[in-house]
């Protein structure tokens, strides 16, 4: 059997975020390989698909990519149609070339199905644009994270620092030295800063600056979270701040 691998983005977590490609395959799909992030609900829409968690969390044990990849081009050969599940969109921090590039090498027919990026999900959460006329005309999507065994460096830092709006990636853990990074080269303190865990799924909301990234992230759970830095969050910051203000006062 020669079977098709769909790389299929899973948006942001709630399950009618989902185009409607993403969830014809789903349906169809004999195995599934997903990220850990991927909800029940979502795959609660696979009923008769085998079903194997591959995700990744920082911090802790995972799959090696390597391994994924091999494995997709094998499950090709046993099954017609095979998903690999990816949370927020395939080619946005999904490590999805290294996938095309395997199953490319070996012959394997594949396709790329479009997902929402939690970064479009955030925004719409807060109500608020990316990109604002005369505020904000240029959006960095970056992250600081890296491979395991790669060097850690701040690279990404010259790109958040020279748009008006910045969406950070996978940094939660590092809030203090995304906030040191960015001043570092001459970005404001005071810029406003939104966190947003959750995104699509009413998770937590914070606001505040730059300055105050490291108590923002403390704030929120476990979770997956964005950090959105720029001008454009002004209000969105400030009403978020004094919710949790208001919230802190009531407890």
């Amino acid at each position: 059997m020669s079977g098709t691998v769909y790389l299929v983005g899973a948006g942001p977590g709630a399950a009618d975020l989902l185009t409607l490609r993403a969830a014809r395959l789903l349906g169809q799909a004999d195995l599934i390989l997903h990220d850990a992030l991927v909800t029940d609900e979502i795959l609660a829409l696979a009923p008769r698909a085998r079903k194997l968690n591959v995700g990744k969390r920082a911090g802790r044990p995972s799959t090696d990519q390597a391994f994924i990849s091999r494995l997709l081009v094998r499950a090709a050969r046993r099954h017609k149609v095979v998903v690999r599940l990816k949370g927020g969109d395939p080619m946005l921090f999904g490590r999805a070339q290294e996938e095309i590039d395997a199953l490319t090498a070996a012959g394997t027919p594949f396709e790329i199905v479009s997902g929402i990026s939690a970064g479009f999900a955030a925004a719409a959460d807060l109500a608020q644009s990316l990109t604002e006329r005369h505020i904000a005309r240029s959006v960095a999507f970056v992250t600081p994270a890296v491979a395991r065994g790669d060097k850690a460096d701040d690279a990404w830092a010259e790109a958040a620092a020279a748009a008006d709006t910045a969406c950070i990636y996978m940094g939660k853990g590092d809030a203090a030295r995304i906030r040191d990074a960015l001043i570092a080269r001459g970005v404001a303190p005071g810029r406003p800063a939104v966190l947003v865990e959750g995104a699509s799924r009413g998770g937590v909301v914070a606001g505040g600056t730059l300055q105050d990234l490291p108590s923002l992230a403390a704030q929120s759970g476990d979770g997956p979270a964005l950090l959105l830095i720029g001008e454009a969050f002004a209000e969105a910051a400030i009403r978020h701040a004094n919710a949790e203000a208001s919230t802190a006062r009531r407890a």
